[in-house]
């Protein structure tokens, strides 16, 4: 059981941050802002992915004119992911952003941070400050990276000061490198010097296929750690694929509250004979569109099979032309091959 580290609670529109509230999965949308059905569209299937909250670039007046919209028809809070413009941060704000993200890198200018401010105050939203490794100021030097962790919690904490002198707390902290250990070392300092809800994610981790360990690593050591109140796995390619392998990291730590099942395989050997690769990929078919919280296993033998899937709720032990069907470690049913998808569709509902 992981006990989660103590923070205030955050409103995020619909959503609460921190640590009585169940961990949030969140991504960007991945077309041009000013495309709104194009973002709508990818917005929904990232909701039906489970995905929690949703932040989309806003870069130019176009793009706020077009967040307003997409805000409006949004089935999830809306985060402004704001670069470089005050003005840019506010229009987000006044389009019904539920949160902003900052970076202390980007926008410098105190007056600007503090007309940002009272707007949030007045529209009662949150604002994430976020650090990245590559862009704060004292980094443009070469900096060994033995000090960087140190660097990146000085500026987080100059900028977090300056937000609660203007009487602003309303804040959800992140600090990003491509490090997977610096990532690690610069979040376990955040949580040992605030009690804001934290952010947590690489800032790049690559392909699909490059990011899975890197990823899993720095979200999964952190948040075995309790440190952690909101995640984004990125990678480049679909948003849909960082909900997925979010959900995956939460999963295998217990934090995925969400309703639906979860497959389990064995990594098969030599004693297999069934393609269980195969198997287990029709299983996961039949398993699409249920909301039952169930787990379910296919094991590739009866030899070690039983015994593997026992903390499973439904489990095939699948032989030479049959397969034997588990519930709750104990053999229910032994079935033909042609019909093993079936009755394990009907043992899962039924359970």
């Amino acid at each position: 059981m992981i006990t989660r580290r103590k923070t205030k609670t955050v409103s995020v529109g619909s959503l609460r941050l921190g640590h009585r509230h169940p961990v949030v999965v969140q991504t960007m949308t991945k077309v041009f802002t000013t495309d709104v059905a194009a973002c709508l569209r990818q917005i929904r299937k990232l909701e039906k992915a489970g995905c929690g909250m949703v932040r989309i670039a806003v870069p130019t007046k176009a793009d706020t004119e077009a967040f307003t919209k997409i805000v409006a028809k949004s089935p999830m809070p809306v985060v402004a992911d704001v670069h470089f413009s005050a003005a840019r941060a506010i229009e987000a704000i006044e389009g019904g952003a539920a949160k902003i993200r900052l970076n202390p890198g980007n926008v410098k200018d105190k007056k600007d941070i503090r007309r940002i401010i009272e707007c949030a105050k007045a529209h009662m939203i949150a604002i994430r400050v976020g650090v990245n490794e590559a862009s704060i100021r004292d980094l443009k030097a070469d900096v060994p990276a033995s000090k960087r962790t140190a660097l990146m919690l000085k500026e987080l904490r100059s900028y977090v000061r300056l937000f609660e002198k203007a009487g602003f707390d309303n804040l959800v902290l992140s600090a990003k490198s491509a490090d997977t250990t610096r990532t690690i070392e610069v979040n376990r300092a955040i949580a040992a010097n605030f009690e804001y809800p934290i952010h947590i994610g690489l800032t790049h981790a690559g392909l699909p296929e490059d990011a899975l360990i890197p990823s899993s690593v720095a979200i999964g050591t952190l948040l075995a750690e309790g440190i952690g109140d909101t995640i984004r796995v990125s990678i480049a390619g679909d948003p849909v694929k960082e909900i997925t392998l979010g959900r995956q990291i939460l999963n295998s730590l217990g934090l995925d509250f969400r309703v639906g099942p979860e497959l389990i395989v064995c990594p098969t050997c030599g004693r297999c004979q069934v393609n269980v690769v195969g198997l287990a990929k029709k299983v996961r078919k039949r398993l699409e569109g249920m909301t039952k919280q169930v787990r379910v296993a296919v094991m590739g033998c009866v030899v070690n099979g039983p015994g593997e899937a026992a903390d499973a709720d439904i489990a095939i032990c699948a032989g030479a032309g049959k397969g034997y069907i588990y519930k709750n470690g104990k053999k229910i049913a032994v079935v033909d091959e042609e019909n093993l998808l079936d009755v394990l569709a009907e043992k899962i509902n039924n359970f």
